[in-house]
């Protein structure tokens, strides 16, 4: 599956927070696992409906979808899974960022404490969004590191599975939750939707814990875009890896080609989107998505 997500309904909202809540509805993750929280088995079926309205007319909508957005794309996906929970599912949010302490030090902090409704039980939810490339290895695996090289596929699932999501098992959480008047023991949740992006010139063995239904993209070296077609792409800045994008102009080349200079002059890995006209509408619209990173990375 590429990059684009049901484009025909989320491309038809205007307003960009709720174009990225609509993705965010419907998005395949990158673990999965019995714990694994998929919002379309407690969302209303008219929830498209209520989307439509808000895009329609944003003052009735939640607050935070008319805020500008955070300069952090982890800061902007968490207010959006707010407004998934409360807003949309109904659940109310018992805590949210809430740090765990012990002797004085930070030793860990909860996304979300939340009240399940429908199941009539609280649940502990751990999220993140993360875009992965893959990159083979000499005895023939695959490693997937984050565009910040630090950050790893393997090493975040881990993380999530067997530390994050059990937090509320600790000493120091079971008192803080008491302090709210919140008993356990509670329900871990994750939620990890983005894409993983494979390298444009060798295979790459995807992890058996990510579904096969995962949205994917490319990845190639600078100086392997400077000999490709890239004419038909364009731009993707923070927080439009969210979502699939669109655009009613043609793409922007000369822009393009300053994002690839800077790419081997600064040393920053960016993101584009592959982009076609739609005959009838006339606008731009994702088809694929290619990172394009310097040759000292990873």
């Amino acid at each position: 599956m590429n990059a684009n997500l049901a484009s025909e309904l989320i491309n038809s909202y205007h307003t960009p927070a709720i174009r990225h809540l609509a993705w965010l509805c419907q998005a395949p993750q990158l673990i999965h696992s019995p714990i694994t929280f998929v919002p379309a088995r407690y969302l209303p079926a008219h929830y498209a409906d209520i989307l439509k309205a808000w895009d329609r007319n944003i003052e009735p909508a939640p607050a935070l979808l008319s805020e500008p957005p955070q300069r952090r794309l982890g800061f902007y996906f968490e207010r959006l899974y707010q407004v998934l929970l409360e807003d949309l599912i109904g659940w109310p949010i018992l805590l949210k960022n809430q740090q765990i302490q012990s002797s004085g030090r930070t030793i860990g902090e909860l996304d979300f404490v939340v009240h399940n409704v429908k199941d009539n039980r609280v649940e502990h939810h751990e999220i993140a969004i993360k875009f992965y490339l893959g990159v083979s290895e000499l005895d023939g695996s695959t490693l997937w590191y984050g565009p910040n090289a630090r950050d790893r596929l393997d090493l975040k699932t881990t993380n999530l599975l067997e530390k994050q999501s059990r937090r509320t098992e600790l000493p120091e959480t079971i008192a803080l939750l008491s302090e709210s008047h919140i008993t356990g023991p509670l329900t871990a949740r994750i939620f990890m939707p983005g894409y993983l992006f494979y390298p444009d010139d060798q295979p790459a063995i995807t992890p058996e814990y990510v579904p096969a239904d995962h949205l994917r993209g490319r990845w190639m070296y600078a100086h392997d875009a400077r000999a490709k077609d890239t004419s038909q792409w364009v731009v993707l800045n923070k927080p439009h890896w969210i979502g699939n994008w669109f655009q009613t102009e043609p793409p922007d080349t000369e822009h393009t080609q300053e994002a690839l200079e800077r790419v081997e002059n600064k040393s920053v890995p960016q993101l584009f989107a592959v982009m076609r006209q739609d005959q009838q509408t006339e606008h731009w619209l994702e088809t694929d998505r290619v990172f394009v990173v310097p040759g000292t990375w990873p």
